[in-house]
């Protein structure tokens, strides 16, 4: 199984997997909308793969097969006053 990730013009570190190439066709409207002109990113085989950088192998091929696509968001910043308090005991 291979599948295309694209980046998002519009999104930092916001990527969008589909099946085949330039085929957008099972990826809602609205998404395409907030996501802007897909720029190509890598073309990538899935079979053989243990994981993946910034997504769960599993999901990415479930989602792919269920709906066609896969949307991968940038992870949540990092709560760095929280983190610190933490590390001086305090909550």
């Amino acid at each position: 199984m291979f599948c295309v990730i694209y980046k998002s013009v519009k999104r930092d570190q916001t990527y969008l997997y589909v099946e085949k190439k330039d085929d957008f066709s099972r990826v809602p409207e609205e998404l395409m909308k907030g996501f802007g002109t897909p720029q190509l990113a890598m073309l990538l085989p899935l079979d053989g793969r243990k994981k993946l950088v910034g997504a769960d192998l599993e999901k990415v091929k479930a989602a792919l097969a269920d709906q066609g696509y896969y949307l991968q968001l940038p992870p949540p910043p990092e709560n760095l006053l929280k983190q610190h308090l933490e590390t001086m005991g305090k909550k």
